[in-house]
């Protein structure tokens, strides 16, 4: 069985033919269609953050409402950009997040992509020192929030504090046992998903990669995974690890699937630059009748690879609609692929 559930940016737009006008109806919209798909029986809830953009830039919040309005589906990010986090602070978000859902979280970070404006995390109060990158910076923040979600006591406490302490060094509160182990790197590179292996955490690998050998995206995200299984191998982790991938895919199967999809022309990858001087390659898009998806998805190596599939949703389409194509993939994709 493949885990299957779904991604959003969380657009939102004034713009007419958008059913999301506002951040309070983005915030909103993603909550009930994290409850429908798992009315549906999807796998998974996860949102892509962005700051300084009309899209979800805040995920802790809105997590936490995910966790408590649903009760079986794993809620998560891809990805959280660690140039622009505190680590304590975001330990006790994500470990609240985490025990408000009942220890469903699954979380998605990464060094972050181009954003908005220019070096947006000084805004945030983050500035690398003289000799680190800001992409250094990113992975030592990441570091220290997988050392102290670990549980164990750092800080020295008060001799006389206002409320009596546990015995020892304390932590950062609150705890929530098991979080370790569902933190996830967002990698477009096989380096970081190397090094992600070695520190333990969960593979995240998106619609687009550095383009390091010139194949198609699924053949790269292929090789990919498994260096990255390799190293997990190779580093004596004791657990199982997991592994995503990302793709926008729908099934037509009424009119208005056909209206929104049946042109489609994004039906192979495409080269382009995020950075500069840094070749990536963008993953092709899939939309068919489902008995040409089932024949054409059978043939991604990297869906094949991995345990886990996130659907990019097109959100601004709204609730109905994504729920409604999330489900065709569940109903007349997923069986024939034996994902279900």
């Amino acid at each position: 069985m493949k885990r299957i559930g779904f991604l959003s940016f969380g657009h939102w737009s004034e713009s007419s033919f958008s059913q999301v006008r506002s951040g309070s109806d983005a915030l909103l919209q993603t909550i009930e269609l994290a409850v429908a798909a798992e009315e549906l029986g999807a796998d998974g809830a996860y949102v892509r953050v962005h700051h300084f953009a009309r899209q979800l830039g805040s995920p802790f919040p809105l997590l936490a409402a995910i966790g408590a309005r649903t009760s079986r589906i794993e809620i998560g990010t891809a990805v959280i950009d660690m140039r622009y986090e505190n680590p304590m602070y975001m330990a006790e978000d994500a470990g609240a997040a985490d025990l408000i859902a009942g220890g469903r979280l699954q979380l998605g970070i990464s060094r972050g992509s181009p954003e908005q404006v220019i070096d947006g995390y000084r805004y945030f109060g983050h500035v690398p020192p003289e000799g680190e990158t800001d992409q250094d910076m990113a992975r030592r923040h990441a570091e220290l929030f997988l050392q102290v979600i670990e549980g164990e006591g750092f800080a020295q406490p008060n001799p006389r504090p206002m409320f009596p302490n546990p015995p020892g060094l304390l932590r950062i509160e609150p705890h929530s046992p098991g979080l370790r182990d569902r933190i996830w790197w967002g990698s477009a590179t096989d380096a970081t998903a190397v090094w992600a292996a070695k520190l333990g955490m969960n593979l995240q690998s998106s619609t687009l990669k550095f383009d390091e050998s010139g194949e198609p995206l699924h053949v790269q995200q292929r090789k990919q995974i498994e260096a990255y299984r390799a190293a997990w191998k190779e580093a004596g982790h004791e657990r199982e690890p997991r592994v995503s991938v990302s793709r926008s895919i729908f099934a037509l199967v009424d009119d208005r699937d056909r209206a929104y999809f049946g042109r489609e022309t994004n039906d192979r990858d495409s080269i382009g630059y995020i950075e500069p001087e840094v070749k990536a390659v963008f993953g092709r898009s899939y939309a068919a009748e489902p008995d040409v998806l089932v024949r054409e998805l059978a043939k991604d190596e990297a869906i094949a690879a991995a345990d886990t599939l996130l659907l990019t949703v097109p959100n601004q389409l709204g609730v109905d609609y994504n729920a409604h194509a999330i489900e065709s993939i569940l109903r007349y994709v997923a069986p024939d692929l034996g994902w279900r």
